[in-house]
């Protein structure tokens, strides 16, 4: 077995008395690599001054090399072209998609120097893996100083339809820079077409059915790759969490109420101010669930640095008031709005709790919360999720209530389908839901990728690909 090498923005380091970092994702790559033996790069988190030779920390079997980023690096690669460039655009937000040539060079730049400190710890087998938006541009940079080993590339934010890609200034020299890996994975089918069409329509790519191309001179396969979560884990942890003095607390305070929860990361992308405007709503067209029902939304601060976050914050703080000030009374508070965030135990305790899950994002890769609530029910007393259809999740999670977030109306109307549903319909609901994660389980999904990663065939005359490359040219 390869060692694998796996990349990404930011490092898992665990903690020296050896526990994990509390995201699922962050978890399983650090099982991945525990099981494999290898190295994790990437930025320390640390603003300081570039480093000649990354820092490193063994634990296991497992090494961590880690790098700081400077002032200037930080601004330009990650508050810059990342987070003002790619991550508005590829979740279709032209409004706030900003472009500056400055940190396009300074996103190249760093991924520039991620593979100068990289590649002296890569041997000669190994297998790489490289994860989402903040890398594009390393399997390039690597094959630059002459790395011949299979590269892996996963999207986990969505990958837009050709014209929204096509509207990001030197979309060729980001778009093609990915045709450096063997494969690249995404999170839908929908993801993986746009990308495959992006590579026929102006990367000169033949293709020989929807998933393998060739270009420039290269055979590149791209691949669906759902991320999941350990559903056994998560259940186990909420039936414990249910029974913690926190959770039990939080459901004294309710005083017999009905609870809804939203749980999501500050962003633009996650449809925040609409599910409260659509929550708003329900209380306008069902004033008998008014003093019934409690919906709390946990919002942790991110990316403060960048004005549209600043901006977002306002304008939902401003939402959760308004809707308490007109609707609240002296014994009911309608939303609870926290902006703070809390650990896997206690969140799994307070999905658990809640009667509707509402995960309604704009536009989302895949969202764990979703699954994460599902994992979280008690089987026999359910909670229904409410869950945009815009989020690769809604493709797994065929019992949820699909909603359009955009219809504040229509998504009003599905809370309050969600809070009277019968509970037969939840069980049955769940039931689907559950067995649709198991599809999706979080080592599972490492495991389907890697091994399609050492399956790769990059013999491009044996694959029925023509010698060259010719314009927008299919081979079925």
């Amino acid at each position: 077995m390869s060692r694998l090498i796996v990349v990404s923005n930011r490092v898992a380091v665990p903690s020296r008395k050896g526990g994990a970092t509390a995201g699922g994702l962050a978890v399983a790559l650090n099982d991945v690599l525990a099981q494999r033996g290898g190295l994790w790069f990437g930025w320390s988190g640390r603003i300081g001054q570039r480093q000649k030779k990354a820092s490193l920390v063994t634990q296991g079997n497992v090494t961590y090399a880690v790098c700081d980023l400077s002032q200037e690096d930080h601004q330009e690669y990650y508050n810059g072209f990342a987070n003002r460039t790619l991550w508005p655009l590829l979740h279709y937000r032209l409004d706030l998609t900003e472009f500056a040539r400055k940190d396009l060079a300074g996103y190249r730049s760093v991924n520039s120097y991620f593979a100068d400190l990289l590649v002296e710890h890569i041997g000669p087998d190994d297998l790489i893996w490289i994860h989402d938006y903040h890398l594009i541009p390393l399997a390039e940079a690597l094959r630059e100083r002459g790395v011949t080993n299979r590269i892996g590339y996963f999207q986990h934010i969505p990958w837009p339809s050709l014209d929204i890609f096509l509207a990001l200034p030197n979309h060729a020299e980001i778009g093609r820079a990915l045709t450096a890996c063997d494969l690249v994975g995404f999170q839908t089918r929908k993801d993986a077409d746009n990308f495959g069409s992006y590579l026929v329509e102006e990367a000169g790519a033949f293709a020989s059915g929807r998933r393998l191309f060739a270009v420039g001179g290269r055979a590149l396969r791209i691949g669906v790759y759902p991320v999941g979560i350990d559903r056994l884990g998560f259940a186990r942890t909420a039936a414990r969490a249910a029974r913690s003095r926190f959770i039990q607390e939080v459901g004294e305070s309710l005083g017999g109420r009905t609870m809804m929860i939203g749980v999501d990361r500050l962003d633009y992308s996650k449809g925040l101010t609409q599910r409260l405007d659509a929550f708003e709503r329900m209380l306008q067209m069902a004033p008998d669930w008014r003093t019934h029902v409690t919906f709390l939304q946990i919002t942790p601060k991110s990316r403060a640095d960048i004005p549209e976050y600043a901006a977002m914050q306002r304008a939902l703080g401003e939402a959760a008031g308004r809707i308490n000030g007109q609707y609240g009374e002296v014994s009911w508070t309608p939303i609870r709005y926290i902006n703070r965030s809390y650990n896997r135990s206690e969140l799994a305790g307070l999905y658990r709790l809640a009667h509707v899950g509402v995960v309604t994002p704009l536009r989302d890769g895949m969202n764990l919360v979703a699954k994460e609530y599902v994992a979280s029910q008690d089987p026999d007393d359910p909670g229904v999720l409410v869950l945009s259809r815009f989020a690769g999740a809604a493709s797994v999670l065929d019992g949820a209530l699909l909603v359009n977030p955009y219809d504040i109306d229509g998504t009003a109307a599905a809370y309050v389908r969600a809070l009277m549903m019968p509970l037969e319909e939840r069980k049955a609901r769940w039931r689907r839901m559950w067995q649709g994660l198991a599809t999706t389980d979080i080592g599972g999904w490492a495991d389907r990728f890697l091994s399609d990663l050492e399956e790769v065939d990059r013999d491009l005359p044996n694959r029925g690909f023509p010698l060259g490359n010719g314009h927008g040219s299919v081979i079925i």
